[in-house]
């Protein structure tokens, strides 16, 4: 089992100049799921860091008086209510990326929605399971769907998972765990070191950047904006590594941040991300 770093090299295989002849359709169509009440804001913070990242269409299914908060804070992405039934299998059906969990209630709304995409989704679409949606999953016993499947699950929610205590939480009892995933499946272990998982594969990457300062609430919120940002552009590289660098560059912006900040706000992390990006490919970027 071999612990992998990102580096440079890594990070301008996955960012690369876009083409010239490009449009919004190439960058990824995302549909994000959640902010159920009293959790709007998770969704916010999601759907900000997706745009941030380049994701080429954003559409956010939330509570229906939580699009104007949505609407005030980020006009570029779309919006409907997460009860209109008919409109949210189309945009499943439609999507390329679905983001699951930030801000969704455990309760029978959350229910119905974990089930419903869990029936729907479809083999070539990337689901990427956070917060509420990992909580439901492991809470009701869902089979997983036969979709490309990531986690972003804190310590708590990986125990909940995995069945293995914080403390027994090492990389060979979750290299085990992992083998109870579907294959190919990608875990974003989320802690003071975290660290990135693809099932089937002995080695991963852990972070050697971020800290104390992240511990803030919706940073985890932006972590899945990102990876679902990232997780519907660079098709030059795999999902993996898409994941890897989108959770590398969450916490190395922090890092930056933090010299000049006692904490730093995920809203924070999202305005630096063009901006990033643009500098880890000045060197091919037009």
């Amino acid at each position: 089992m071999l612990m992998l770093r990102v580096d440079q090299t890594l990070l301008q295989q996955v960012i690369l100049s876009r083409q010239s002849d490009s449009y919004k359709g190439d960058y990824g169509r995302l549909l994000l799921i959640g902010g159920t009440y009293p959790y709007g804001g998770a969704i916010i913070m999601a759907a900000l860091a997706a745009v941030h990242s380049g994701a080429g269409l954003v559409t956010v299914a939330t509570d229906r008086e939580n699009i104007p908060a949505l609407h005030s804070q980020l006009p570029e992405a779309m919006a409907f209510a997460v009860t209109d039934q008919e409109l949210l299998a189309e945009q499943i059906a439609k999507a390329g990326v679905i983001l699951l969990g930030p801000g969704l209630n455990a309760n029978e709304l959350g229910v119905h929605l974990v089930e419903l995409v869990f029936e729907r989704v479809q083999p070539h679409q990337v689901l990427i399971l956070d917060g509420g949606a990992i909580s439901l999953y492991t809470r009701l016993g869902l089979s997983l769907p036969p979709a490309q499947l990531v986690f972003t699950p804190h310590q708590k929610e990986w125990e909940a998972m995995s069945g293995l205590a914080i403390g027994d939480q090492g990389e060979e009892a979750t290299r085990q765990s992992l083998s109870q995933l579907p294959p190919a499946s990608i875990l974003v272990q989320k802690g003071p070191q975290t660290k990135i998982w693809q099932q089937g594969q002995a080695d991963y990457y852990q972070l050697t950047v971020g800290g104390p300062y992240q511990a803030t609430g919706g940073m985890g919120d932006t972590l899945a904006g990102m990876i679902a940002g990232f997780a519907g552009q660079f098709p030059q590289v795999g999902l993996y590594e898409r994941v890897v660098v989108a959770s590398h560059l969450h916490s190395a912006i922090a890092d930056d941040l933090s010299k000049n900040a006692y904490v730093v706000l995920p809203t924070a992390i999202s305005r630096e991300i063009p901006k990033w990006m643009r500098g880890i490919c000045l060197s091919n970027c037009q």
